[in-house]
């Protein structure tokens, strides 16, 4: 296991502190989908042979063993949501989920009410299988469907068509009544008029949440190598101006920039990582952060299949989980992965909640936010901080403010900690 990069050497005695641990989710890891596709850089991998191909026993014991290891890390702490991402997780049985759910239910206290989500992707729903996952302990399902159009799912490399996606939300509609839909904008040669049609079909269906992501082409995926004609910037901007108005047209919160919730019905799982909260992260390329009183950690699981396998399977003690990396975060660190999640919420932050969940006082970032706010990016006074309408078209832009100088690539910085805190 790799060790701890403590900077206490260069801290010293003003290393800060927390008052107060934050709210603990769960991610679990799920690697394996039918298809690869071409625009997805996540870690997944696709299974030779159907679900048939996937060593699901063999993985449910070591994600079980994962747990237990980590275990010492966690002691005391509730679990505020559990998120099974991928991958698609829906190509396990509903017998697996529900092994492994009653072990997390048996090593750990779940908060009331907890919510478990677990991603699916259309093309793997059965309803009885589906009914088998609620009654597992699934309450909220969150449905990979990218697009309505079939010429544009052809486009993304999708294993479904648009008869199979309405057939996936009638399916999960009848068992769930918290369902998210993934949506995707900016396609290959999508016009401003069918990405319209997407997001009206999306909130005629009913669901409590949208989730609306622009298509990135990122490194090593297909479409980066070869990339596909994409809609330009004004076009994009029009897209997702649509969306945004469309959706609160049919009542949905654009609570975080990509994220369309019914009231209420926000996912807690992503508030946590967006408020700067604490996951734990089991299963293959699984990432974690974990606060203790003196440190914040960031752990990062064996990323193949095979290898995760190998190292969580040989498991004998607790003194012996499957960390690839690990490392502490320092002031600077700290500062800036919080402005990088908590900057998404369209309703910003508490300052105050700067100070619980980094264990520094605001004004470590003083100079970042009077950038900021000189730059028409955000908008503050002494108990919130807010984005405005331009700082959440320049994200990025926004973002880099608080990027620390001494990190070289800060392009690098930013993808790398966005994909490393995605709940999927």
């Amino acid at each position: 296991m790799a060790a701890i990069i403590s900077p206490a050497s260069i801290l010293g005695s003003q290393s800060p502190r927390l008052k107060a641990l934050p709210p603990l989710s769960l991610y679990i890891h799920i690697p394996w989908c039918l298809k690869k596709c071409p625009y997805c850089d996540f870690n997944s991998h696709e299974v030779r042979g159907g679900d048939s191909g996937i060593p699901e026993d063999e993985y449910i014991s070591a994600l079980i063993h994962d747990l237990e290891a980590a275990l010492p890390n966690i002691w005391g702490r509730s679990i505020a949501s559990i998120f099974l991402g991928g991958g698609t997780p829906s190509l396990l049985s509903a017998q697996s989920i529900d092994t492994l759910l009653t072990a997390v239910r048996t090593l750990l206290p779940l908060e009331h009410f907890a919510e478990i989500t677990m991603e699916a992707n259309p093309g793997t729903f059965e309803a009885k299988k589906f009914a088998d996952f609620r009654a597992a302990g699934i309450n909220r399902l969150s449905i990979g469907i990218q697009s309505f159009n079939p010429g544009h799912l052809r486009k993304l490399g999708r294993v479904h068509n648009d008869l199979e996606a309405y057939r996936a939300v009638d399916i999960a509609l009848k068992n769930f009544d918290n369902v998210n839909l993934d949506l995707m904008y900016a396609l290959p040669g999508q016009t401003l008029e069918e990405a319209r049609s997407d997001i009206e079909t999306a909130c005629t269906l009913g669901v409590s949440h949208i989730s609306a992501y622009h298509l990135t082409l990122e490194p090593n995926t297909l479409f980066h190598r070869y990339p596909p004609p994409l809609p330009d910037d004004e076009l994009s901007a029009s897209m997702q101006a649509t969306i945004e108005q469309l959706a609160a047209d049919s009542r949905y919160i654009n609570y975080e920039i990509s994220a369309f919730a019914q009231p209420g019905r926000e996912s807690r799982h992503n508030m946590n990582y967006w408020l700067f909260g604490d996951y734990l992260g089991i299963g293959a390329g699984a990432h974690s952060k974990i606060s203790f009183v003196d440190k914040i950690v960031r752990q990062m699981r064996f990323k193949q299949p095979k290898e995760y396998l190998a190292k969580a399977g040989r498991m004998n003690t607790i003194e012996d989980p499957p960390i690839q990396t690990q490392h502490e975060l320092d002031r600077a660190d700290r500062g800036f992965e919080f402005m990088m999640n908590a900057l998404r919420l369209t309703a910003g932050f508490e300052t105050e909640i700067f100070y619980e969940r980094t264990g520094l006082p605001i004004t470590t970032v003083q100079q970042p936010l009077m950038e900021a706010e000189r730059r028409e990016l955000i908008l503050r006074d002494h108990q919130r901080i807010v984005p405005t309408m331009k700082g959440r078209r320049f994200l990025n832009d926004l973002l880099q403010i608080f990027l620390p100088e001494e990190k070289a690539n800060r392009e690098m910085v930013i993808s790398y900690l966005e994909n490393s805190a995605k709940p999927q």
